[in-house]
């Protein structure tokens, strides 16, 4: 796999985990029992840690690729293993 390669997926895999991770742990102001400004959404977080988010979407990519690309080099799970149709099968039958 060349480095390009491995680099746009590693990227599909971080966004993938960002949306997973984006909603964890988010409390609005009237869960927290924070004031609220004036104009600002009702859904809108007041403990927002942009940080924290970072680190747990790439520790979740990083562990979703690794298990990715040694699946990818040591081929635990191809096609045949997930063709439930069998259409192998039914080719040799033709």
């Amino acid at each position: 796999m060349q480095l390009y390669s491995i680099f746009a997926i590693y990227v599909l895999f971080w966004v993938t985990a960002l949306f997973i991770v984006l909603p964890i742990g988010i409390r609005n102001h009237h869960e927290t029992g924070v004031e609220m400004v004036k104009g600002q959404s009702d859904g809108a977080p007041s403990n927002f840690r942009p940080l924290r988010i970072v680190l747990l979407t790439t520790t979740l990519a990083t562990a979703a690729f690794g298990l990715f690309y040694l699946n990818y080099v040591f081929g635990w799970i191809d096609m045949d293993t997930i063709d439930f149709f069998n259409s192998r099968e039914r080719m040799k039958d033709v």
